[in-house]
This record gives C-alpha cells, structure tokens and sequence, in this order.
C-alpha cells in the first residue's frame, strides 16, 4: 500500500502551524475588529482570546505525538466515541480548514485590485450588492491552481514553498511596523472601546477562534514527519505557532491604533496600509505592507490547503465519505484526489466573491470552536479508561488542563449561537452553516452506500471461493 511521504521537520511544522493561523484579516477586515472592540478592545480580544488556546493547543500536542494520524481530530474523537461522532467533528473541522481556501482566493483579487486600480473593472455579476470583477476572479483561480499543483506534486514542494512564505512574511512586517512605531502618537488610541468595554472585548472574543485556528493542523502532516523527527516536536511547534499568533495580532492591532487616527479611517479600503501612509507620509510603506500581505495570503491558503486535503483524505481513507478520497498517488505519495476535490471546490466557492468575506469569518469560528472541543474531550475520555496509546496514566493536572480547554472551546462556540450574547449568528450564517451539515449528510451517506457495496461484494467474492 503506498504510505505518504515523510519529509518534514520542526521549521516546516512552525511555519504550517503559524502560516495556516496568520492570513490576511489583518490587512482586509481591520476596519471590522477595530469597530467591534476599539484599539483596546481588539487588542485585549486577541490577547486574551489566544491566551486561552494554551490548554487547547497542549492537549493537541499530546494527542498527536500519541496518535500520529492525518485523520487528527477524526482519529481522536473515533477512539473515544462512536464513528458518527467521529464524523461529525471532522466534518466541522473542514469546514474551519475549508472556509479560508476560498477566502484568500477572493482577498487576493481585492488586493491585486489596490495595487492596480484598473483592475476593479470588468464586473460581470454582484452578490450581496456587492460586485464580482473578471480580473479578481482570473487572479484567484490563477492563486488556487498553483497551490492545487503544488500540493499535487508533493508535501516538500508544498513545505518548501510554506517556509519561504511564512518566514519573508515576518520580515517584512518587522520593517513596516518597526518604522511605523517610530512616527505614532498614543493620542491616536481613542476610542479605546466602541461598546461598553465587557461587550466590546465579546465581539472581538467571538472572532479569534477564526483568526487563531491553524496550530491545530500540525496533526493534519503528522504522518509526514521525517522518520528521525521527535514526536515533542509536535507540541513544540504548536506551541509555537499560538505565541507567534498572540504576538502578530496584538502587535499590528497596536501598531495600527498607534500610527493612525484609526476612527477616521475605518471607511478606507485596506485601512491598515491607508493608516501607515499617512503616517509616513510615502507610497513606498504601502508596497512593502501590500508584499508582506500577499506572502501571508499564499502560505495561509497553502497551510489551509494541506489541512483541508488531509482531513478530505482521511474521511476517505476511514471509509466516511467516498473512499475514493482516501487514495495515495503511488509515485508522489500525496493525497492526489484529495487536493484535486479541495481545488475545485474553492473554486466554486471563490465565485461567490467579497460577500462571504465576513461571514465566513463567523461560521469559521464556531467550526474549530467545535472541533476543538470534541478533541478536548476525546483526550479526557481516553485519560480516564486508560485508552491512550503509549500514555497509560495521566495526572490530575493534565485532566484539569484539558477540561480547561474544553471549557474554553464550549465558551467560544456558545458566544457565537446563544442569542442572548451580542454578535450571535444571523440568518445568513445559520443558512451557511444548514447547508454545510446538510452537505456533510450527503457525503456520510454516500460513503456509508459505496462501503456497504464493496462489502457486499466482498462477500460474494468469498461465498464464490469457497
């Protein structure tokens, strides 16, 4: 049977897990955290929100140096619960890996579309009221066919190509937000909340689990590890990844905050390079913002894009879709069927344009909030009876951390779909979210049809030997 291919180190688990978590929300709806929160409330929202990942992002650390499986939060919840639970939470982990593919296919068109103006032009439909350019759509599915043949290829092409991305992304946001500092005014600060402070921290709250979800997906490559790699490694880099998040989002929310009158600015496209042009007064500050945002764009998609195809891979593989799906490439050792159904269908979804930008952000969070959740509770299932491979034993420290994450994860997801707590889910994410369980129906379905075929043809197979 053809295994996928074990090629990555520590670096390229980091640079999945942060460049999977960090995109281009910073760039493209800054206007929309700092409304929700005010400078403060933003900042204390993503401070505090990542703080509260800590216990979460352990209990995956643990969980995957114990069970080495792309299937990640499939593979826990099956050993703890039954098989539809196990779906069903990998099913809703998708969807938060899924959601952000066709997102950076549409984020990178609008910003194509501020380098070059004259390429907000062409508009062949609107949703939402809002219009959809030929140029923005030519340029994502240009974006999306080139991580799909890399991912294709094979997992160090991909890996390689995260890297480069990931660490020139940090590069160029230490120059921009470095020079920026330096021509700020804390008198740029106010209003440091928009709504009461409480309510103006929750509105932030709710959306950090969309904009922090990736450190998770180092599970997803866990079977492509090379064969001297640690298996600590893999808490490690999670680790990692969620104080490199805390320290990028609090830090451009600040700097933002800082060099800007921000309130005035919240109607500019791309506020974040509007507020440091004007601070520096020169073009060239927008350029170099613009370039590091199209870095962070291509390696959020690809780190998304591996997470997806892996967890499309492993409902095949487990016989819970498809099986299909699960299939190797023999001579590449990729999950070939997997990328190619993860490109198409961001494809079709990218033509929905910028009206699934908000959206997504809000069906995106309570997704990994559930999935994180099942996980958590998967791993305190397992400490009780004992079921943990290589981990008989577990203190009662441990158990207390992971039933603080699943606290955490409970909190986050009720914040989103009580309709008592300010920014709760509208009609249209309840819509979203209706149609992505009804989707998940018809795919458990077919693979529980397809399964029952070929064992039925097993059997007849065997009646006709004997």
């Amino acid at each position: 049977m053809p295994h996928l291919a074990r090629k990555l180190r520590l670096t390229d688990y980091f640079a999945l897990g942060w460049g999977t978590m960090v995109g281009v929300g910073w760039l493209v709806v800054m206007d929309d955290w700092l409304l929700r929160g005010g400078a403060l409330g933003a900042l204390l929202g993503f401070a505090i929100g990542g703080a509260l990942l800590f216990p979460i992002g352990w209990v995956y650390g643990k969980l995957v140096a114990a069970m080495p499986d792309a299937a990640g939060e499939i593979a826990y919840t099956a050993a703890a619960f039954s098989r539809n639970t196990s779906f069903a939470t990998g099913w809703m982990m998708m969807l938060a890996y899924f959601i952000v593919c066709p997102w950076e296919a549409v984020a990178v068109g609008r910003i194509a579309g501020y380098i070059i103006p004259s390429l907000d032009s062409l508009e062949i439909y609107r949703i939402a009221g809002r219009p959809v350019y030929l140029p923005h759509l030519v340029i994502g599915l240009a974006l999306t066919a080139l991580l799909t043949v890399l991912n294709y290829r094979g997992i160090r092409l991909s890996a390689s190509f995260q890297n480069w991305t990931a660490f020139g992304t940090v590069a160029l946001f230490l120059v921009f937000v470095g020079i920026g500092f330096t021509k700020g005014s804390p008198h740029n600060f106010p209003p440091l909340f928009t709504h009461a402070p409480l309510v103006s921290f929750l509105l932030v709250l709710q959306i950090v689990p969309y904009f922090m979800t990736g450190f998770e997906s180092v599970g997803k490559a866990a079977e492509e590890s090379t064969s001297q790699f640690d298996d600590r490694g893999f808490l490690k880099a999670i680790s990692m990844a969620v104080v490199a998040g805390i320290l990028f989002y609090t830090t451009i929310i600040a700097a933002v905050a800082f060099v800007a009158p921000w309130h005035a600015l919240t109607s500019e496209k791309f506020m974040t390079a509007v507020a440091f042009e004007r601070a520096i007064g020169s073009r060239w500050i927008v350029d170099v913002i613009l370039a590091a945002a199209l870095m962070s764009l291509v390696k959020c998609f690809n780190g998304n894009f591996v997470a997806a195809s892996r967890l499309v891979f492993a409902l095949g593989r487990r016989g819970l879709i498809d099986e299909r799906a699960g299939r190797i490439h023999p001579q590449r050792h990729t999950p070939s069927i997997a990328v190619l159904c993860v490109g198409i269908t961001t494809v079709l979804c990218m033509l929905m344009g910028d009206a699934i930008l908000v959206p997504i952000t809000e069906v995106g969070s309570v997704a990994c909030a559930i999935g994180w959740a099942a996980t958590c509770a998967a791993f305190i299932q397992m400490a009780r009876s004992g079921a943990l491979p290589g981990l008989k034993t577990r203190s009662a420290l441990e158990l207390i951390v992971a039933g603080i994450g699943s606290l955490v994860a409970v909190a986050m997801m009720l914040m989103k779909i009580v309709p008592a707590i300010p920014g709760h889910f509208t009609v249209y994410e309840w819509l979203a979210l209706g149609i992505w369980i009804l989707l998940g129906a018809l795919a458990r379905r077919r693979g529980s049809t397809v399964q029952a075929q070929v064992q039925q043809k097993a059997t007849q197979t065997e009646k006709e030997i004997r």
